[in-house]
């Protein structure tokens, strides 16, 4: 069958092979024939890279080995690849496999990153799976040799995995799902065992449908890994997270696909390592077929025309759709998705509106006490504000007060029609030990102070604490129709220079500021300023000047080890003293 043939006719028969097992023999089903036809085609682009650049003692090792074999291992087999059956293909596929085969310790995990890791061996076979699975059920006489050397390279894997331990929550389910796909291709209780006793642990969710590490990246991660041992093993109560899970981030999608990840507890917790929300992509079209979800399919949908949808499913994904052929099936009709909603997140104090196409994110719930580590909630983005492609990434708020650094609100609250973010600070000095408490060496215990700013060996907590100062702050969030009126009251300790930054996303224009300085910042001195990205617009202000220091922002848990959390974008400031009230309007 020629290429124009399949995208004319809906290429059922290229895709006969995987057909037979989504429909259960049950007849035949719907396929999405314009869907795997681009996949295909993106498929075979990637392939032809790929067939250009393996070279034996030319590669590097990482986890792109696994996702090239898997591509090439599709190519193979899809009937309407241009590389159907190319015995060059096998060729390079066996480079790729001996390349891997060699990258494994002797227990069978592999380095990446972390050291004999079973988690990232995890992560590899994820994908080398369902690419071992493709190449069994494709029945190629030239596929024999590397399927075998592919099966030692699993059952080896298999053998770290059944007893290596794990980091963070989600490795528990990845594992997991690798074994599962282990045990498909090579059944063995073991693997199952191993399966049951880390299910045993409980797979949580809050209230929301948060994951414990609250991450939309890793939401990712753990949706995909129990869909495969849901399907796999026949765990179907594992769905019910996943649909909890889903059904809460799908307030967390910006209309453009990107993913709002203001109270993640992992890197996505600020917007320089965010992901787009095709990271949730197969999840939600394989629980829209499989629950046949009208809203599933609505968000499938949608992920299906943004930008990123190329790079990171169409382009890699192909693999997925011939070993799951629920994938391939028509997505059932969609309800639209809503032009309004306003929903509060009670368990990360994270809000989020939409009014048509203006979007609203306010953020008050980082980890008390606040550290500086992944796991914890710790982002000082407490606002951004969206009209379409004109975009405010991030509102953070300084003070210089005792080097406490950006504002972080003890939780958010609703207030008659406003949302309100607080938190007061106090910041004691300290007296003499007293008598019981004192050394004659001076050795004593190095402790945090009682203010969290920094360790000395003082003892703090044995001290006396005076002189206590107080700065507290308040935000107050009222919205109609999607204009929005931030309400600012900083009040305690008077003469404390605050700083309001905002950071617009790079590449649009501003008008109505003063001229940027050397370091690239504008002041809005007074008056409303405009960000316009396209035919998009934001207008905000009224502004304010009373310093232009806006340097070492962060604070000392930054600034004592060089760091910074400046991102690129159009940075403009409003800067205050206090006592400072003001008020900005966003439209």
């Amino acid at each position: 069958m020629k290429r124009s043939d399949f995208l004319k006719i809906g290429g059922m028969a290229a895709l006969s092979p995987f057909i037979a097992k989504a429909s259960g023999g049950n007849g035949p089903i719907s396929v999405d024939t314009v869907l795997m036809g681009r996949l295909i085609r993106a498929n075979d682009d990637q392939a032809a890279l790929l067939m250009k650049s393996i070279e034996k003692d030319k590669l590097r090792f990482s986890r792109l080995i696994a996702y090239n074999i898997a591509t090439l291992a599709a190519a193979y087999s899809a009937k309407d690849s241009v590389y159907y059956h190319h015995k060059a293909v096998v060729e390079k596929l066996d480079i790729l496999v001996k390349f891997l085969a060699a990258a494994q310790s002797e227990d069978g995990t592999v380095n990446a990153g972390n050291l004999e890791s079973p988690p990232d061996t995890a992560f590899l076979i994820e994908i080398l799976g369902p690419a071992a699975s493709i190449m069994r059920r494709d029945h190629s006489s030239d596929l024999q040799e590397v399927q075998q050397e592919l099966k030692q390279i699993m059952l080896r894997a298999g053998e770290g995995l059944v007893t290596g331990g794990v980091h963070t929550p989600n490795h528990r389910w990845v594992i997991s799902a690798a074994l599962a796909q282990i045990n498909h291709l090579y059944p063995n209780r073991k693997y199952l065992d191993r399966i049951n006793d880390w299910l045993g642990e409980g797979v949580f969710t809050d209230a929301d449908g948060h994951y414990p590490e609250r991450s939309g990246i890793y939401s990712g991660v753990e949706n995909a890994a129990l869909i495969t041992i849901a399907r796999l093993t026949g765990k179907a109560y594992l769905y019910q997270a996943i649909r909890k899970n889903l059904s809460m981030y799908a307030y967390y999608i910006e209309a453009n696909g990107d993913l709002v990840g203001n109270d993640s507890r992992r890197q996505d917790q600020y917007e320089f390592a965010a992901k787009p929300a095709t990271t949730l992509y197969l999840s939600y079209r394989y629980m829209a077929i499989h629950d046949q979800d009208k809203h599933f399919s609505a968000i499938a949908r949608m992920l299906e025309t943004t930008d990123s949808f190329n790079k990171d499913i169409l382009s890699r994904a192909l693999f997925n759709f011939l070993e799951d052929a629920i994938l391939q099936q028509q997505l059932p009709a969609a309800t639209p998705l809503p032009d309004r909603y306003e929903k509060l997140f009670s368990t990360s104090h994270l809000l989020r509106i939409k009014d048509n196409n203006t979007s609203v994110t306010l953020f008050g719930g980082v980890d008390w006490p606040l550290i500086i580590a992944s796991g914890r909630s710790n982002s000082p983005d407490f606002f951004s504000y969206r009209k379409g492609n004109a975009i405010l990434k991030y509102m953070r708020l300084s003070s210089g007060f005792f080097s406490m650094g950006y504002f972080y609100s003890d939780g958010l609250k609703k207030e008659g029609n406003s949302y309100v973010l607080r938190k007061k600070l106090e910041i004691p000095y300290y007296q003499p030990l007293p008598g019981e408490n004192r050394k004659t060496d001076g050795n004593y215990e190095l402790s945090p102070s009682i203010d969290g700013r920094f360790w000395n060996k003082m003892d703090f907590s044995k001290r006396p604490a005076s002189n206590v100062k107080t700065l507290e702050t308040i935000v107050r969030l009222t919205e109609n129709k999607g204009v929005v009126q931030l309400e600012f009251q900083v009040k305690g300790m008077q003469g404390v220079p605050l700083t309001i930054e905002m950071c617009f996303k790079e590449g649009g224009a501003l008008t109505g500021l003063q001229a940027a300085d050397v370091n690239g910042n504008f002041f809005l001195e007074q008056g409303i300023g405009e960000y316009r990205n396209g035919k998009d617009l934001i207008k905000f202000g009224p502004g304010t000047v009373s310093h232009k220091g806006v340097t070492h922002l962060e604070g000392e848990r930054y600034s004592t080890h060089f760091g910074t959390l400046r991102t690129p974008g159009e940075h403009v400031y409003i800067t205050g003293t206090t006592p400072f009230k003001h008020i900005l309007i966003f439209s």
